[in-house]
């Protein structure tokens, strides 16, 4: 048995993920869980369809057991968002490596970049540039580039980003999960165009009517259901924001640097595009804003974020998932279970997880057109796939 992890959106699920999973196979994977953010996804944003489906497709689509990525750390920077993933992979105690999709698609030239950021992550040079208004991002790459311009390059493309991040959380566990890329194929990240049968999940959210050339057959007809999208939000986010003391606006999430006093200030805002484009700056990514208002509404605070997750949450898997999970019984680190009612009673951490959890839910709801009943995180059961 060899289990490979791959972390994951699917939002939606489309021809370059199967491709994904089965180049992972190809690398001797025989089962494959999927580390899935939940309701809200990584760039500040909702997913098109629920948790639940997304799930069930995965399954149906080549993975076999799906685990969620509680949202807190869904709404994370890059660096948080891997850490979780890695440490729910890791917790397992049964997971052989990580596969992940990457611009240059070579293992060593990650490793060696992870180095070569880690040498220069205290450098005077990165504080001067965001003292300057850089991102950290962006200064890092500034400086790195004087020094090995090829490493530069790598840390200019989203995925190789993300992959960065899974080696630097490997390496922070002391995990003996291994690192494995496939090279991206088709249209790349956030692009907005096709290449044959591959597009970009960002082009696919554009144009769903379109999806079905670049979808599995199940997933275009859960397309033509019920979607969710964050401008149904619009009002919700507003009253929020007008109703928000600074004090509380500071202590959420990922907020500091003076971001607080922006967001504060855009109160008056009258749609979901002036909040965010009177808010942006060369600094603050239109990303990390999003994500931070996001986190604002469901209540994620800069507090809930020295936790680690506490469970491993299955919602949806079959009988290669059974297996990884009897495999896992007395080697996991944290509980995991189907039962989120269940997993909530652990400890004061794992109940305050559950409560965020059973919020964003709730507000995810109203996203659709035909909005959905509340308290349903304690209702959906876990989905095994024959």
């Amino acid at each position: 048995m060899k289990i490979s992890g791959i972390v994951c959106e699917y939002n939606p699920f489309h021809n370059g993920h199967r491709y994904h999973i089965e180049q992972t196979r190809q690398n001797g994977a025989t089962h494959i869980i999927a580390v899935m953010s939940g309701n809200f996804v990584q760039r500040g944003d909702l997913a098109v369809l629920d948790k639940f489906t997304r799930a069930e497709l995965a399954v149906k689509s080549g993975a076999d057991l799906v685990i969620e990525l509680p949202v807190q750390y869904s709404l994370a920077p890059a660096e948080l968002f891997a850490r979780g993933a890695v440490h729910l992979l890791h917790s397992l105690g049964v997971v052989d490596e990580i596969s992940f999709g990457s611009e240059c698609g070579d293992v060593s030239a990650l490793i060696s970049a992870v180095n070569n950021i880690e040498e220069i992550a205290d450098s005077p040079k990165i504080r001067e540039l965001t003292e300057k208004g850089y991102t950290y991002a962006k200064a890092v790459s500034l400086v790195l580039g004087k020094i090995n311009p090829e490493a530069a390059e790598i840390i200019s493309q989203p995925n190789n980003v993300l992959g960065l991040e899974y080696i630097r959380a490997i390496k922070h566990f002391s995990s003996d999960i291994l690192p494995f890329t496939v090279k991206r194929a088709g249209a790349s990240h956030d692009s907005g165009n096709t290449c044959g049968d591959f597009a970009s999940a960002s082009y696919l959210r554009e144009h769903i009517s379109e999806a079905e050339k670049f979808v599995p057959d199940i997933v275009s007809e859960a397309l033509k259901e019920n979607t969710a999208e964050i401008r149904r939000l619009e009002r919700v986010i507003l009253y929020k924001l007008r109703q928000a003391s600074l004090e509380e606006i500071r202590n959420t999430s990922d907020c500091a640097h003076g971001l607080a006093e922006r967001i504060y200030s855009a109160r008056t805002a009258q749609s979901l595009d002036e909040l965010f484009e009177s808010v942006k700056t060369k600094r603050f990514t239109m990303a990390r804003i999003r994500r931070i208002i996001l986190s604002l509404l469901i209540g994620i605070t800069a507090e809930d974020m020295k936790n680690l997750p506490p469970y491993i949450r299955v919602i949806s898997f079959n009988e290669k998932g059974r297996e990884i999970l009897a495999a896992a019984k007395g080697k996991s680190l944290i509980p995991f279970g189907t039962s989120l009612a269940k997993l909530s009673r652990n400890d004061r951490i794992s109940a305050r997880f559950a409560e965020i959890e059973a919020a964003a839910s709730d507000i995810y709801g109203l996203a659709y057109e035909n909005i959905a009943p509340a308290a349903q995180e304690y209702r959906v059961k876990t989905r095994f796939m024959e």
